[in-house]
């Protein structure tokens, strides 16, 4: 089996990624097996004004020091729960030492063998204003769409203030599913869980449309590498 590394940035959305692949080994391999999992953080504050300002090299060159000691700890290859993280992963500069999944591409394939069309976004303001799911969706012959200005606003801060601290409140569950309905209403089949701690929020039951959970679809593709389910990946940074 090969040993998958958690290039971690948010404490709750990585806890799920690692916990996931975990469950899904044991339900693959039985009781109390899984692959080999390393997680590696550097702290998510040491990045937020960087995010702020825009200097994705000073993020990336955190990233690459996080890649670099996974690699020394004999991963094989990592996976970065963090959807607005690549987008940093994404800067230029010297390839990371070992080969990610790429989270975008991931759910774009699963939303294609569902059969969705049209598709809503969930995240940060960097996901949900970013390229990161408009083009791997567009490359995959799929449709996406943002929510409202206000309700954009509304999703990030929340996603800071509450979710990414562990406090996941029912007015704001209700909000979620409100702006999860506005998309039914124009016409989404499906929509994205792009921030990994939106989960936690918005279980795939209670939402009005399916929910495609980023976080444990990258854990579910881990292991499929992890198993030889799925091909070794190749992209060790910059644009896929």
């Amino acid at each position: 089996m090969k040993h998958i590394g958690i290039l971690a940035h948010s404490a709750e959305g990585s806890a799920l990624c690692y916990l996931t692949a975990c469950h899904e080994g044991i339900l693959r391999l039985g009781p109390h097996m899984h692959p080999d999992i390393t997680l590696d953080v550097v702290a998510m504050g040491e990045s937020m004004d960087a995010w702020e300002s825009d200097d994705l090299q000073y993020i990336r060159d955190i990233f690459f020091k996080t890649a670099t000691r996974l690699a020394n700890a004999g991963c094989d290859f990592f996976v970065c729960p963090d959807n607005t993280a690549h987008l940093a992963l994404e800067a230029p500069g010297e390839p990371f030492p070992l080969p990610g999944l790429y989270i975008h591409r991931v759910v774009a394939e699963y939303a294609v063998g569902k059969g969705y069309s049209k598709i809503g976004v969930l995240g940060t303001k960097w996901t949900m204003d970013g390229p990161l799911y408009r083009d791997a969706f567009a490359d995959a012959g799929l449709q996406s769409m943002g929510p409202e200005a206000d309700d954009r606003h509304f999703v990030n801060e929340s996603i800071f203030k509450e979710l990414c601290n562990g406090e996941f409140r029912e007015e704001t569950q209700n909000e979620y599913l409100r702006i999860i309905q506005q998309f039914s209403d124009q016409g989404c089949d499906a929509v994205v869980l792009g921030c990994t701690e939106i989960p936690l929020l918005i279980p795939n039951e209670i939402s009005p449309i399916p929910t495609l959970d980023s976080t444990r679809l990258l854990a579910i593709a881990a292991v499929d590498v992890a198993l030889g389910d799925r091909p070794l990946p190749t992209w060790c940074g910059g644009k896929p």
